[in-house]
């Protein structure tokens, strides 16, 4: 196997900067992508002790051209790379109404076209080689109220990931395409997402670290997996909109308002990331470390989901034949 050259988009703070460290300590080498140099600067000394080379690259991957210069200068200073993990992301919340039309194209253009860019740019260097791994990243908590954006871009990261995999194995390259589904992750988004909803923001449902999100990505890297479910919760929530998506509606109506809002009013001039960084000495770690699960929940592979599914079935064709047994 090639020496792994990783590149990691949103890698100053959140998801990006755990992976980098949980990868830096596989022994891969680390370029780092963000908009705040400080911060990916910062994020670069904690790898130090790790004596794996790393690369500072600014770009918003929001445009497409910032993102193929990063990826030439990184090839020019790391080697070609072998793994690149699409972490950036930016959101708003609120009514959608509420929201204006410049909002939702930087928050759509940002989470979804900053992972197609970003595809984009490692696969056509991967291509040349003929191997690769690119790992993109849904969100199993959505869709949720006051989040419609955000469920937009993932979803579409969704069906972007599924249609592209078909292309490569047509063309035949050892190039592996992998898409992990997360909870909510403690990161600093709650604090900078730009907030329509005129309370603080929260995390909905089980809340994990963000090394649990980085351990998943390197999982579904190594492994080589298609896909890779973080948890049971999401999943379930998924199985109960396809069964009952009325039921669900209603109880979303009611519930998950209250789930994802403080108590406490936000602060009027609370500054976001939507179009410019935040500044300030974040990391990967937001502020609910007190609630934050710190152990690794279930990894549910393709396989395992597949296997799972076909054993309900069974069970369920078993059921329906006992019952019709007992009516004859």
């Amino acid at each position: 196997m090639p020496h792994q050259v990783a590149v990691i988009t949103g890698a100053g703070a959140g998801i990006g900067r755990a992976t980098a460290r949980t990868l830096a300590r596989a022994g891969c080498d680390i370029a780092l992508i963000g908009r705040d140099r400080a911060r990916l600067e910062d994020a670069a000394a904690e790898l130090a002790g790790l004596h794996v080379r790393t690369a500072v690259l600014v770009a918003d991957v929001a445009e497409a051209d910032a993102l193929e210069h990063a990826a030439d200068a990184i090839e020019d200073q790391l080697g070609p790379i072998t793994l690149w993990v699409n972490c950036a992301g930016a959101g708003v919340s609120g009514q959608f109404v509420a929201l204006s039309p410049d909002e939702i194209r930087r928050a759509t253009e940002v989470t979804y076209l900053g992972t197609v860019f970003g595809t984009r740019a490692a696969l056509a260097r991967m291509r040349r080689r003929g191997y690769g791994t690119i790992v993109n990243l849904d969100a199993l908590g959505l869709p949720r109220p006051l989040r419609a954006v955000e469920s937009g871009a993932r979803a579409a990261i969704r069906a972007f990931t599924e249609s592209l995999r078909p292309e490569i194995l047509h063309d035949g390259d050892r190039i592996h395409l992998s898409l992990v589904h997360l909870p909510a992750i403690n990161t600093p988004r709650f604090a900078w997402t730009r907030n329509r909803t005129g309370k603080r923001l929260r995390p909905a449902g089980p809340v994990y670290e963000p090394e649990i999100a980085a351990e998943a990505i390197s999982h579904a890297a190594f492994g080589r997996h298609r896909d890779v479910w973080v948890g049971l919760s999401g999943l379930g929530r998924r199985l109960a909109g396809l069964l009952a998506p009325t039921l669900v509606d209603r109880r979303q109506s009611v519930r998950s308002y209250a789930a994802q809002l403080e108590k406490n009013p936000a602060e009027s001039d609370a500054p976001d990331s939507l179009f410019a960084p935040v500044a300030g000495a974040y990391a990967a770690h937001g502020r609910f470390d007190l609630i934050a699960r710190k152990t690794m929940p279930p990894l549910i592979t393709t396989t395992i989901r597949t296997a799972a599914i076909g054993a309900a079935l069974v069970a369920g064709a078993g059921a329906a034949l006992s019952l019709l047994r007992r009516r004859d």
